[in-house]
């Protein structure tokens, strides 16, 4: 036996070989017969060559690409690998291998249309390319241009609106994790389960892979164009899962620069001008002239934003950004084969030391009793400054000066629950989740005193959105005429009413200096609108919501209802006079703007906005007053399911699927079912759990696991998206790991 390829029911493809080098060179190959197309897209975005193919829409990703030296990088990273693991860097250029096997196999030509509408020929995958994907995935995971938008909102609100609006940004992934021990569970054994929040792409960012061999047999998600199981994982004896951990890794510097006969010089912190590297590279771009770009870097990193003569419009500005591969060569693939490895909870923790990024809270469990939950990455050692907004590289005290030990935590009550806020990562972050997703699992949890694998589903599709109280405490206040009669409820007694947690009301100042910011006093608040009745319709459209279970489901009308009042009181604020001037961000590249977008800025805040004490004097009252009756005059058709529709991401928009044709889904941004809207911009939902999984420790066949789509990324076959109506469902697969329940499908 070389290598023998099997399939389940679902088409997921289970892999068996003689060694780990034989295994990976299988997994690449049945990676390019399920997902050729994908690999193809995912090979050209590390490359910085996607626009010559998908044309000018893809190409301010290309120009960042390019300018951040993703490439560059990756070889780099793969150069060290030989250097430090020879063993490592065989096994992942043996999966190299195996994708241009597959890609080129004789009598099996590759069925993917879109070859065909683009004219594509798959290209061939150098033994770095699968660091160039991980990195080309994960470079905006951190999401540093948010300290674009710090500074951005700081000069026009003062630094006291960073605070105001923090909240899990726009262009932010993050995940449920739940991890409940064996005192906890029916059987006495662990059990770990979540969901990662990703954008949903079509092929899906994850392949449920079964990996077998003399030296482990591991089931898992796999990232398409990397070899192994990084981020889920179940070996028969330990299970790990993470979610991220919301740490900011990764600078941004304003940098001074000037041109020279010899090229380009920036200022550094020692008040001396340094020779920055330079050179030009040309993109192409499908339908149009090709575009050249120049590549900057200096001591700092490389320029991503601007250069010596400023920003696209002229305004002076040139942003470099560090970051830890940049710095270290290490992309953390030293870490890989040490988890497929690994049979107990001590293992895992030995493997994620050599973890980089992106920087992820992991859970782990094994069948003697082991638990896990620490922080794994590498976090760099440096000024709070740098956290919050980008700093000027020429002055002194903004250098790295080491790494940050990676936090540990314990569990409580028998659990640990993480959803992206607040935890064992608060030393290492500057935003985080808000905590309803994390506070809601953790009541769910403990509803009952033992769990089985499942018992989790229900979890998982949970649709309570607990950031409605702000929102339903202002629409309790509006007056009704009964509320004439005698005295009009304020939102402040609405929220004391029932005990509605909440941030104090005035932010920190402090929180997020900004030099560049000039502080102005908000103006107080306007005075109140007139007290006058509700239309006959807004008051009933008003006590119809207030009623609402608070639960976003897909068939619910009131949720429906309450959506559209959101949205409406979204928009007229992002269209007051003190608000409306930040929504025309710096000049930027396109590929940032969606982290400096006020509209979604204001629609993740709005609990905190509507809650603060004052809001630099919009009379939110009114706001509320206003689109409630908007919403009233032109009430929602249908349900919530209606216009809250999956808008999956797909390199080549699928021509066949008109945007209605999408499903309707439940959930909201902030329920465990986390299926995010853009409030005030779109109902649709871009983002949501990217896979779902239960991973049993008592017995692996019962762990269960569903992606949003199927295995196969190839329309027309069978496994396509024959898991969605589970995915929709809240269902899960089973995971089949007998090889006799399997289908053989070839030796290879």
């Amino acid at each position: 036996m070389s290598a023998e390829t099997y399939r389940d029911a679902w088409g997921i493809p289970h892999l068996r070989a003689d060694t780990p080098h034989e295994l990976a060179r299988a997994q690449g190959r049945v990676t390019a017969r399920d997902r050729a197309w994908q690999l193809e897209v995912e090979r050209h975005r590390a490359q910085g060559t996607s626009a010559s193919f998908l044309g000018p829409e893809a190409l301010s990703w290309d120009r960042l690409a390019r300018r951040a030296r993703l490439a560059d990088t990756a070889r780099r990273c793969f150069t060290a690998l030989e250097r430090k693991d020879p063993e490592t860097a065989a096994w992942v250029r043996a999966y190299a291998d195996g994708v241009n096997e597959g890609l080129t196999e004789p009598g099996r030509p590759n069925p993917a249309p879109e070859f065909a509408r683009t004219g594509l020929v798959p290209g061939r995958w150098d033994p770095w390319t699968p660091l160039g994907v991980w990195l080309a995935t994960h470079i905006l995971f951190a999401g540093f241009p948010a300290k674009l938008w710090r500074e951005h909102i700081s000069t026009h609100l003062g630094p006291e609106a960073v605070a105001l609006f923090a909240a899990d940004g726009p262009g932010t992934a993050g995940s449920n994790g739940w991890l409940v021990s064996g005192e906890r569970t029916t059987t006495g054994h662990a059990l770990i389960a979540g969901d990662p929040h990703r954008f949903i792409e079509d092929p899906g960012v994850y392949q449920q892979v079964h990996l077998s061999c003399p030296e482990f047999d591991v089931v898992g998600l796999a990232v398409p164009g990397v070899p192994g199981v990084a981020h889920f994982g179940h070996t028969g004896t330990v299970a790990w899962a993470i979610t991220n951990a919301m740490a900011d890794y990764q600078d941004l510097y304003r940098e001074r620069l000037r041109r020279t006969g010899a090229g380009v010089e920036a200022l550094g912190p020692d008040g001396i001008w340094h020779r920055a590297a330079r050179h030009t590279e040309r993109i192409d771009v499908a339908g149009e002239d090709t575009v050249e770009v120049e590549i900057i870097e200096t001591d700092r990193g490389p320029v991503i934003a601007g250069g010596p003569e400023g920003l696209d419009d002229g305004t002076p500005a040139a942003l470099s950004l560090r970051y830890p591969p940049r710095v270290t060569a290490d992309l953390g693939f030293g870490a890989l084969l040490p988890l497929l490895r690994a049979r107990r909870v001590a293992d895992v923790d030995r493997a994620l030391d050599a973890w980089a990024e992106p920087v992820n809270v992991v859970q782990a469990a094994d069948t003697e009793g082991g638990l896990l939950h620490r922080v794994a990455g590498r976090v760099p050692v440096r000024p709070a400054a740098n956290g919050l907004r980008p700093v000027p590289a020429w002055e002194p005290g903004h250098e790295w000066t080491g790494w940050h030990t990676p936090p540990r935590a314990g569990l409580t009550d028998g659990v640990a629950v993480m959803a992206n806020q607040r935890g064992p990562a608060t030393p290492l972050g500057v935003e985080f989740a808000p905590p309803h997703r994390a506070d809601r699992i953790t009541a769910l949890l403990a509803g009952k005193e033992h769990w089985s694998a499942a018992d989790m589903p229900a979890i998982h599709t949970d649709t309570h959105l607990g950031s409605a109280a702000p929102l339903l405490a202002h629409l309790a206040a509006l007056p009704s005429e009964a509320a004439l009669a005698s005295e009009a409820l304020t939102p402040e007694a609405a929220l004391a009413s029932e005990a509605a947690p909440g941030p104090k009301a005035a932010p920190d100042p402090e929180a997020a200096p900004t030099p560049e910011a000039t502080p102005t006093a908000a103006p107080p608040e306007a005075p109140p609108t007139p007290l006058t009745p509700l239309t006959p319709e807004a008051a009933a459209l008003r006590d119809r919501i207030l009623a609402w279970d608070r639960r976003m489901d897909a068939d619910s009308t009131d949720a429906a209802a309450y959506a559209a009042v959101r949205a409406a009181v979204v928009r007229r604020l992002a269209a007051h006079p003190v608000l409306a001037p930040a929504s025309v961000p710096p000049a930027y590249p396109e590929v940032l703007l969606p982290w400096l977008a006020l509209v979604p800025r204001l629609g993740h805040a709005l609990e905190h906005l509507l809650r603060a004490e004052d809001l630099y004097g919009i009379d939110r009252a009114a706001a509320v007053r206003a689109a409630l009756e908007e919403v009233a005059a032109s009430p929602p058709s249908g349900t919530w399911g209606d216009t809250h529709r999956l808008a999956p991401w797909r390199a080549l928009p699928d021509t066949a699927t008109a945007p209605g044709g999408e499903p309707g889904l439940s959930g909201d941004h902030d329920c465990v079912l986390c299926t995010s809207p853009v409030p005030g911009l779109t109902d649709r939902a871009a983002r949501g759990p990217a896979a779902r999984y239960v991973w049993d420790l008592a017995d692996r066949a019962n762990s269960r696991w569903v992606v949003p789509h199927g295995a196969s990324g190839l329309p027309g076959s069978p496994h396509h998206h024959d898991q969605q109506p589970l995915w929709l469902g809240g269902e899960l697969a089973p995971v089949v790991t007998d090889f006799d329940r399997l289908t053989k499908e070839s030796d290879d």
